[in-house]
């Protein structure tokens, strides 16, 4: 299916089209298509074709980085030299790309003169073909003509995809209401940081099985007829037992329903969604995964903080910290881990931190270790404390730091902070 919107004008109080085009999609899998120029726009220009199976042809002494490591995977063919009249012979389709009016002028009467369809980057009113704002999404291809307008044919572009993409612009016989559940990782708790996918899959639910941490703006999105279902784990309060939520995704889905397992962060990351996917398996119900931003990347990323930096950290560990040290349940070694020389990123460890971090000053970490806290992170309450290990846990008292939070731990902290740890 190809979408193709025209720009229109009013002219005397009437409505025409802006321009005489005619839209039209082109199957060009096999044929011949000539690009003279190797520039910024056969950059961009030339993928598109070759993801249209079209045997492109690339005419231009020079041509960028890009573009020759395509030829030289065989995905196009270079003749490295100026235009000739000739290498239009048998083409379906041409772009006049030179920074060279003259040459796009030749290249354009050697193509009025086959009878081929020309598209002309230096002036498009000379041009036989315009290329439209084109985009794709799950079968369907967007096509906008703003009569040469780019900016705006590729806002309105961008507009449709996004609907399209989120779930609010679809027609009604093709939501996938297929029975089944959804897990859908929301990301660090913006809602626009949550994959695309993720809110498509909002928009097609029946029902929403939601996490504290999942962006909870998004919940008001949802259409009215949908059931929500609140599986809140609250620290040192009241919890949903996971069993509990196994019941409810998988007895929904039973009954029909398309169901969304909402989260914060990722399904995978200390998310038990695996538990998850066990308990719709065994119970024969259909399960897939958006997978979503972890908390312990985006966090410290968005506060400014790297979790990898050259020189300084060339790896990261990623730890839950819901149990204290010593606790017979707890699977960490921070022993070892006080011994590394990377990254730590602590998650759920807010309570436990001052035990964590005597623990790693045990261990061997030094006491002056930078530490960051970055509370609440990408929302509008998102705050970073710094501290070293030996003073976290003064600072977090201090601060009344409370869950959600991030810890960082290691020289990156100070890579971020010079000013701070100087």
């Amino acid at each position: 299916m190809m979408l193709h919107m025209d720009a229109v004008t009013q002219r005397a109080g009437a409505t025409t089209p802006a321009g005489d085009t005619y839209p039209v999609g082109l199957r060009l899998a096999g044929r011949r298509v000539v690009v003279v120029g190797g520039g910024h726009v056969a950059q961009r220009r030339v993928p598109q074709l070759i993801a249209a199976g079209a045997d492109v042809q690339v005419v231009s002494p020079v041509i960028r980085p890009a573009l020759e490591g395509m030829a030289g995977a065989g995905e196009l063919t270079w003749h490295e030299r100026g235009f000739e009249e000739s290498d239009l012979d048998q083409a379906w389709y041409v772009v006049a790309a030179t920074d060279d009016p003259a040459v796009n002028e030749r290249v354009s009467a050697a193509a009025e003169e086959r009878r081929v369809f020309c598209v002309r980057a230096d002036d498009g009113r000379r041009a036989t073909a315009w290329t439209p704002a084109v985009g794709r999404h799950a079968g369907v291809t967007v096509a906008v003509l703003g009569q040469r307008e780019p900016r705006r044919s590729a806002a309105l572009r961008d507009e449709i995809l996004e609907g399209l993409r989120e779930g609010r612009l679809v027609a009604h016989e093709h939501v996938d209401a297929t029975p089944g559940v959804v897990l859908v990782g929301g990301g660090p708790g913006d809602p626009d940081l949550i994959p695309v996918a993720g809110r498509k899959a909002l928009m097609e639910a029946d029902v929403v099985v939601a996490d504290r941490l999942a962006p909870r703006e998004l919940l008001g999105e949802l259409r009215p007829d949908v059931e929500l279902v609140d599986v809140a784990k609250l620290p040192r309060g009241r919890s949903a037992l996971q069993e509990e939520i196994n019941r409810v995704i998988v007895d929904r889905a039973l009954a029909g329903k398309r169901v969304v397992r909402f989260k914060g962060g990722d399904s995978f990351v200390f998310g038990r969604g695996y538990e998850e996917v066990i308990a719709c398996r065994e119970a024969g119900v259909p399960v897939t995964v958006v997978p979503g931003v972890t908390s312990s990347i985006a966090v410290p990323a968005v506060a400014g903080i790297p979790v990898t930096h050259r020189g300084v950290a060339h790896e990261f560990t990623v730890v839950s910290g819901h149990l204290p040290p010593g606790h017979e349940g707890s699977m960490v070694r921070w022993d070892a881990l006080a011994q590394t020389t990377g990254t730590l990123v602590l998650l759920m460890a807010v309570e436990n931190a001052p035990a964590i971090a005597a623990a790693l000053v045990d261990g061997g970490r030094d006491a002056r270790t930078p530490v960051a806290v970055v509370a609440e992170g990408t929302m509008p309450g998102e705050r970073t404390v710094l501290a070293t290990l030996g003073t976290l846990a003064d600072r977090i008292a201090d601060h009344q730091v409370r869950p959600p939070a991030v810890i960082v731990v290691g020289a990156v902290v100070a890579v971020a902070h010079p000013a701070h740890f100087s």
